[in-house]
């Protein structure tokens, strides 16, 4: 599913009005029953309403909710703040029709001087003040509304964003400047903001929409953001035939663990074999070779020399390479890990301490041959561009542009994992659920993205079904045991479930 920008979702409302036909005051009342609608069936009949409306059309949305709810019987107070003197023609339109109707409580327009309505914990404000169109953030009057919002204990429903908040990134906005909901009704699609976790706090629950905008613009529209569905998924698997053999499955190797992070290796090594690949080999410290033949008795183990990543090996018998989960950071290892990367031809997938060590020699980053796959964390991804980025919406803007410079594709880790890939566009992940929130459950990604690759999968499909499937592995893991005792083996052990899910 396509992610549009405010300027994209704009041309979409423009589009539909000239071609559905559909006049702009009736799509708005299309907006409006949907956004009621869905007011109505969580707040009960007797909950007093407070309508706070900007001077464009989400205000206008706002005040055409405010005399809906008030033919359903709700009581409803609506302020119009128009302090410039100028409204858009849709907001004063449905300004005249709500004032001609005579339905609401009390309605008021705020041209200069404030009255503030008290706010209590039974009261449920409508927040249409700003929507997706809002250029710069809020300042002077409006910025105290929003903090006055903030601080009640009313529940706040927001339509389509929260007001004060931006469609993209939210880096320059300051905090108190944005409405708090616990609710928020988007229209037609998530904004790219709502696949942020710094934007979590603003947003509630967030609830789609349809209002029918056209089918046939959001199709032939370009986008660099989408997201991955179940659908795209299943089109990608690769079939295993009934005649394969473990020699036609792939020969997948890890190069993982250091002394005390065995563990680690394991999990890596257990996620790689459940993603069907024919063998693995795990090339770790000497002092796990007897954790690692116990612990995953499927596995080859090829012992380093030393008790720490050493000396890179030849992979000309490998498929794909997995290179980094708890490998820690001896100087050895990463003069080693650059050797690794030079002399290796088959797919590469990079991750925790390998990208660790090259977030600390800088100059190694530009010298990556194309088509690596990165896995980092945001903290992990500061450390590659060598500086912290100051919000969620910055921070995929760097891994975008990373991408693209080094040919490479690079999973920013997160609730939403987002895929840059070397085009330039963007996949958010769709499955997953803070249980994975736990030690271990990015070496099992690494695995299991490793094993897709050895098995014959291409890098992009490699990536997009492997975060796909750890999600969803996760996801069936939290449903069997709940979320706070989910452990990175639970991931595992719900794979074959999950890969099922798919055929």
């Amino acid at each position: 599913m396509k992610i549009l920008t405010g300027a994209q979702i704009r041309e979409l409302d423009k589009y539909t009005i000239e071609h559905e036909p559909i006049a702009s005051i009736d799509l708005m009342e299309r907006a409006a029953r949907a956004i009621t609608a869905a007011i109505q069936q969580q707040w009960p009949q007797g909950t007093p309403v407070v309508v706070f409306a900007g001077p464009g059309n989400n205000g206008g949305d706002a005040l055409a909710v405010s005399r809906m709810l008030a033919e359903k019987g709700y009581s409803v107070d609506a302020y119009l703040f128009n302090v410039h003197g100028h409204l858009s023609d849709e907001c004063a339109k449905n300004r005249d029709r709500l004032i001609s109707e005579g339905l609401i409580h009390r309605f008021t327009e705020v041209s200069n001087n404030f009255d503030p309505p008290k706010l209590t914990e039974q009261t449920l404000i409508v927040d249409g003040l700003f929507g997706s169109g809002l250029n710069k953030p809020l300042e002077g009057g409006f910025a105290s509304l929003v903090k006055y919002i903030n601080q009640s204990p009313a529940r706040v429903v927001s339509i389509d964003i929260p007001s004060g908040m931006m469609t993209e990134d939210n880096a320059a906005v300051p905090t108190m400047a944005i409405v708090r909901a616990d609710v928020t009704l988007t229209l037609q699609m998530k904004k790219l903001a709502m696949l942020f976790a710094d934007c979590q706090q603003y947003l509630g629950v967030v609830r789609v929409l349809d209002i029918r905008l056209s089918k046939e613009y959001i199709k032939s529209i370009p986008s660099p953001y989408s997201t991955v569905e179940a659908d795209l998924v299943r089109q990608m698997m690769l079939h295993r035939d009934d005649f394969a053999h473990k020699g036609m499955m792939g020969n997948a190797l890890l190069i993982a663990g250091s002394e005390g992070m065995a563990g680690a290796a394991v999990l890596a090594t257990r996620a790689c074999l459940r993603s069907g690949v024919g063998k693995v080999t795990t090339l770790t410290p000497r002092c796990n070779y007897a954790i690692m033949q116990m612990s995953v008795p499927e596995a080859i183990v090829h012992p380093d020399s030393e008790n720490y990543y050493s000396e890179a090996i030849s992979t000309e018998e490998y498929n794909a390479v997995g290179i980094g989960p708890g490998l820690g950071r001896d100087e050895g290892s990463a003069l080693a890990l650059m050797s690794q990367l030079q002399q290796t031809q088959c797919p590469v997938v990079l991750d925790a301490d390998a990208l660790n060590m090259l977030g600390s020699h800088g100059m190694w980053i530009s010298q990556l041959p194309d088509n690596m796959i990165m896995t980092p964390h945001p903290r992990e991804l500061d450390r590659l561009a060598g500086t912290a980025s100051r919000s969620d919406g910055e921070r995929l803007a760097v891994a975008r542009d990373m991408a693209e410079n080094l040919r490479a594709y690079i999973m920013l880790k997160g609730h939403y994992t987002a895929l840059c890939m070397p085009d330039g566009s963007v996949m958010f992940n769709t499955t997953g659920n803070s249980g994975m929130a736990t030690a271990g459950s990015g070496d099992v990604l690494t695995g299991i993205i490793t094993g897709l690759l050895a098995r014959g999968y291409s890098r992009k499909n490699a990536c997009i079904v492997g975060m796909y499937l750890h999600g969803l592995a996760g996801d069936i893991a939290a449903q069997r045991m709940g979320k706070e005792s989910l452990v990175a083996s639970d991931i595992i052990a719900a794979l074959p479930e999950a890969f099922k899910a798919m055929y």
